[in-house]
């Protein structure tokens, strides 16, 4: 079994004590494909990260962005041998594939939407690992997310016939974990919002700023060199229903829209936990509220990275 590691994995025990052993079918992610002697040239003009840094044996976070940098989708990349694979919220899956296309041209490459051929599953805990090992023992991808829980891409016709007879858990305890180890999804609410780095996106790997041009790239390197990093993604607690693109008020900032959540679930600990990108001054300095200036008041907590 091939597995696909992603570097600097992030220890969340915590975490992972909280959600359990359990398998996941993550129908809100969906998958492109990139095919073509020419994909790995393309690719590295359009994303983020270091395309040419992607092997066989590893995977990379990163962000298709605007020509103003702001992201159109956050992904994990792979590779593997039909060319590259990149599993991205579903509701922007069709819309980043046709946007993409445009910029083929005479290229040989071939950017197609598999979300409906390919099946994503995921799996967090031991126990949990090795029956999904066990049911697919010749499944193509194995990928690892940044805090080592596991990762399958499975042909969907394979998946249909065995994971019928594995207990499914709902995706939500899966995305939760994502929240708590700090990995942003861009959804469609939230699309066209943020550069890069209001997602502490280079602090998982999902930028380099060495391999050259791509689209954004020069907003999103002005904004690092220049260090006019005003916002950026923290990890809080909501004792109300949160859901992404709701507003945050910080009482710092008067009636000013004071930030974004970005994704939110519910806690076992209790209420919603979210990701919110919010001016770092208002969480140094000021009481964030969710939806407005009489709303519940986020408690903050710590990523397991550290935020500049």
């Amino acid at each position: 079994m091939s597995v696909i590691q992603h570097a600097e994995h992030l220890a969340t025990p915590q975490s992972g004590r909280l959600a359990g052993d359990f398998v996941a079918r993550l129908d809100h992610l969906g998958t492109l494909r990139f095919g073509g002697e020419d994909a790995e040239g393309f690719l590295q003009g359009q994303l983020s990260c270091d395309v040419a840094e992607v092997s066989p044996r590893s995977s990379s976070y990163g962000a298709y962005c605007s020509a103003k940098g702001r992201m159109l989708a956050s992904f994990l990349l792979w590779r593997d041998e039909e060319g590259f694979a990149m599993a991205l919220s579903r509701d922007l899956a069709a819309a980043v594939q046709k946007q993409l296309s445009k910029f083929v041209l005479r290229s040989k490459v071939k950017v197609s939407d598999a979300s409906e051929s390919i099946v994503l599953v995921g799996a967090s805990g031991a126990q949990a690992e090795r029956a999904l090992a066990d049911a697919f023992p010749d499944a193509g991808a194995h990928l690892r997310t940044r805090d080592g829980r596991l990762l399958l891409a499975l042909p969907a016709a394979e998946a249909a016939g065995k994971l019928g007879g594995l207990e499914l858990s709902d995706a939500a305890r899966w995305r939760w974990l994502d929240i708590r180890a700090g990995l942003p999804l861009i959804t469609a609410v939230t699309r066209d919002q943020f550069v890069p780095q209001m997602a502490n996106l280079e602090l998982i790997g999902g930028v380099s700023f060495e391999k050259g041009c791509y689209t954004g790239q020069e907003i999103v390197a002005r904004t690092q060199h220049l260090g006019k990093v005003k916002r950026r993604m923290f990890l809080a607690n909501v004792a109300a229903l949160a859901q992404a693109g709701d507003p945050l008020h910080s009482d710092d900032l008067g009636d000013q829209l004071g930030g974004t959540v970005l994704n939110a679930e519910a806690s076992p600990e209790g209420g919603y936990d979210l990701l919110a990108v919010l001016q770092i001054t208002s969480r140094e300095r000021s009481t964030v509220r969710l939806k407005g200036r009489d709303g519940p008041v986020l408690r903050f907590l710590p990523l397991p990275y550290a935020v500049a």
